[in-house]
């Protein structure tokens, strides 16, 4: 696609400029005939003649002059198909939506890597998230592919294509998964349409309710205070843990990451949270608001977190039995053996978290209040996963507002009848 200079591209006038003066210049693209050359005989006519490469290359070649200036060629061997190839390159350029034909011809897989380099700067986790979606999903299917060969027909048949044979062994991809590789498409093309590759991004055709897996929401489980309480217990040695998990609502990275030094008198400082990155092993970053929160202890959770505190303040508060970051592995098995034991299903660590918004909510806190303590980037955010938790407190609201009407329907005709009464 024809871009303008980035210096020009603010102002209306000097996008104008822009394409007025590619207009000019396209004003010398035309077609010539190779075979054939103009040649002046001696007494001063004009006259046609056999070029040297006559019936050696095809007969007749397009010229044009691309968006920095430099001519371009394109040769066929019919005068209708070159006609044709100028007359699209005009429209094209018109329409701003030129494109080299060389860059057009790059490969999906060498732009996905040029994209790729680009996101270096992201969180480790988000890093191998890219990578593992490019080499297991999309690579597989478009590496080779020329981006101008990318078009909605066969896009869409793929990512239809996905939930039935997907994976890497032949098995269907989940909805969620589908959609992130979908995602990851579209910002490849992005970066394509924005260096000039192609002239328009074919992923921002994919509706979303008619080309897209609709995603179930998993249901969630919401423990009770008793239920965690026995959690906590049969979780042994990672009690604790447990119900800084349960009752604070941190994730289990932020939990891993915690260091003397960020607890304080009944309350938690949450700055980083460690991560496991497939080839990298447990790799410590920002959380992932890249916001620290500060998060408040209950006095009877506080007490046992503060007796096993570590004395060294650069020292991991939950640590793994060999030290250093504590795997989620190690504490998945302790915590799925306590989930059997006291018969709990359908629980995985991060549910936790569920709990800690249930509990929370039950005792009063609103929505904002339990988005700063799960570290929500928005409100809204923690409304739309916690709202329904809300339904008896509306159907409160309600009772208390009848009664607030009651109450001044009473006032007023208790009014009437005292205005009645002066009156008389």
């Amino acid at each position: 696609m024809v871009r303008p200079p980035d210096n020009e591209a603010d102002e209306g006038s000097g996008v104008l400029r822009y394409f007025q003066r590619m207009t000019t210049r396209n004003e010398r693209a035309g077609i010539d005939d190779r075979w054939h050359k103009r040649v002046k005989a001696p007494d001063g006519a004009m006259r046609t003649e056999r070029s040297a490469v006559y019936g050696k290359v095809s007969r007749w070649r397009v010229r044009w002059v691309d968006a920095s200036g430099a001519e371009r060629t394109k040769s066929f061997q019919r005068k209708p198909d070159a006609q044709a190839y100028l007359n699209g390159l005009t429209a094209d350029v018109q329409r701003g939506e030129y494109v080299d034909p060389r860059k057009s011809a790059e490969t999906f897989g060498s732009v996905a890597e040029q994209w790729f380099a680009t996101k270096q700067h992201r969180k480790p986790k988000t890093v191998a998230g890219y990578r593992s979606l490019l080499d297991t999903v999309v690579l597989p299917k478009w590496e080779s592919v020329q981006l101008k060969r990318i078009n909605y027909e066969s896009y869409s048949t793929w990512l239809g294509a996905l939930s039935v044979d997907g994976g890497q062994r032949g098995t269907g991809l989940s909805a969620s998964r589908i959609t992130q590789a979908h995602q990851l498409v579209g910002a490849v093309l992005k970066y394509a349409q924005r260096t000039g590759k192609v002239a328009k991004n074919v992923a921002f055709e994919i509706k979303r309710d008619e080309d897209l897996p609709e995603q179930g929401e998993r249901e969630r489980r919401y423990l009770t205070h008793a239920e965690l309480l026995m959690l906590a217990k049969a979780a042994d040695r990672f009690e604790t843990l447990t119900l800084v998990l349960g009752y604070c609502g941190l994730r289990f990275g932020e939990a891993v990451a915690l260091r003397r030094r960020h607890v304080g008198d009944r309350m938690l400082t949450v700055r980083s949270s460690a991560t496991a990155v497939t080839g990298k092993g447990i790799v410590e970053s920002t959380t992932k608001t890249k916001r620290d929160r500060h998060v408040p202890v209950p006095e009877p959770v506080w007490k046992k977190l503060k007796a096993e505190l570590p004395a060294d303040p650069n020292a991991l508060v939950f640590p793994s039995r060999k030290g250093g970051f504590l795997p989620l592995g190690e504490y998945r098995w302790a915590f799925d053996n306590a989930c059997a034991d006291i018969g709990i299903d359908g629980l995985v660590p991060h549910g936790l978290r569920h709990t800690t918004a249930s509990l929370a909510i039950s005792a009063g806190a609103n929505v904002k209040v339990v988005q700063r303590l799960l570290g929500h980037a928005t409100a809204a955010m923690t409304l739309d996963r916690y709202g329904h938790l809300l339904n008896d407190d509306l159907s409160g609201v309600a009772d208390a507002l009848g009664k607030a009407i009651d109450s001044t329907a009473v006032l007023l005709r208790y009014s009437e009848h005292r205005d009645e009464a002066e009156r008389a």
